[in-house]
């Protein structure tokens, strides 16, 4: 590993802090070197906050201040020219006079794309991009996803038993996994912004669509009700989480519950992709039923798969798990009675 290499690591290390607080924003992490030793560090901690370049520079101790219009500043995701809810952190950096700036990836957002770097060049600063470059955009590839295909990142999950079953047949709750699985699949939760259901699932099941076995902030709840017949009673409409319900009758907001109108003659997939888009929500947790995650399947609109099997339940009849195509296997995970398949789009 190179000297850059190194730092950018730290980086990204650094980044992953803010995993459960930035989105829809990305992770990035910033280091400041004078003559091969850390002088600052930061991160973009939560939505709105400081950058990490900004936290990276505040954190310099007042005794090397002096030092930083010497030192070279790493960053893992190109530094913003833009004015959003911060100002530009190109503009920090030359006014602090900062020399050379190492960047991990370019930033794929219209506003920043190749801006950041240019505006740096032409205040004289060296830039040397592209260091640990695929592994910047794995950190990140929520966003880049949202910004690249313009759709939201779509991770697909489903428990199924034994014998591959989703549900029994006599539309009775069918618990699948087991305690210690259900608190993993929490976390999923907590890492993406929003977890999409349909309408039997929201009516048979009545989830909650919460993290409440895990730390950190709840997902959107998406909820596809084309023709607003689920009853208010439902855990969905409890008003402790953002919920939107996406129906082919009306748009309106209510406290924490939006009504989305989508269009009944387009494709109900792609319309919901497109919604994501508009509503600037960059990730999806896909829970069910079969026939929704089917259609994000058959229509390769999915970017992972996680797929929890119960090895030691297996049901004479029921609903059968949906079918995975183009897929690869990534890694495999055995909690106790369950395995869990985690499966990338190929």
């Amino acid at each position: 590993m190179t000297i850059h290499e190194m730092y950018m690591q730290r980086c990204i290390d650094l980044a992953k802090l803010g995993k459960y607080f930035v989105a829809p924003n990305p992770m990035v992490g910033a280091v400041l070197v004078y003559r091969d030793k850390i002088i600052g560090e930061g991160y973009h901690q939560y939505y709105g906050g400081h950058h990490a370049e900004v936290n990276c520079i505040n954190s310099v101790a007042e005794a090397d201040k002096h030092l930083i219009s010497q030192s070279t500043l790493y960053v893992s995701l190109e530094p913003c020219v833009h004015f959003g809810k911060t100002p530009p952190c190109t503009n920090l950096i030359i006014e602090n006079n900062i020399p050379a700036v190492i960047i991990g990836s370019r930033d794929p957002f219209s506003e920043v794309d190749g801006k950041g770097i240019e505006k740096l060049q032409h205040a004289g600063i060296l830039v040397i991009s592209n260091i640990l470059e695929e592994e910047c955009k794995e950190l990140n590839k929520r966003f880049f996803t949202f910004h690249t295909k313009k759709r939201p990142y779509i991770i697909l999950k489903w428990a199924q038993t034994f014998n591959q079953k989703i549900a029994a047949s006599n539309q009775e709750r069918l618990l699948i996994s087991n305690e210690i699985t259900n608190r993993l699949t929490h976390r999923w939760r907590a890492e993406e912004q929003a977890i999409l259901i349909g309408t039997n699932t929201a009516k048979l099941d009545n989830p909650f669509l919460n993290n409440r076995l895990w730390n950190g902030k709840n997902p959107t709840r998406l909820v596809i009700d084309k023709y607003l017949q689920l009853p208010t009673s439902l855990h969905i409409f409890n008003q402790l989480q953002p919920t939107i319900i996406f129906n082919f009758i009306k748009n309106e907001k209510k406290e924490n519950i939006t009504f989305y109108l989508i269009d009944k003659n387009k494709n109900l997939i792609t319309e919901l992709l497109d919604a994501c888009y508009r509503l600037n929500i960059q990730s999806v947790l896909v829970e069910g039923g079969a026939n929704l995650l089917q259609s994000f399947i058959d229509h390769t609109f999915w970017d992972e798969a996680r797929v929890i099997t119960n090895n030691t339940l297996s049901i004479s009849s029921g609903l059968n798990s949906p079918i995975l195509q183009n897929m690869v296997l990534q890694r495999q995970q055995t909690i106790f009675t369950d395995t869990i398949d985690y499966f990338i789009h190929e």
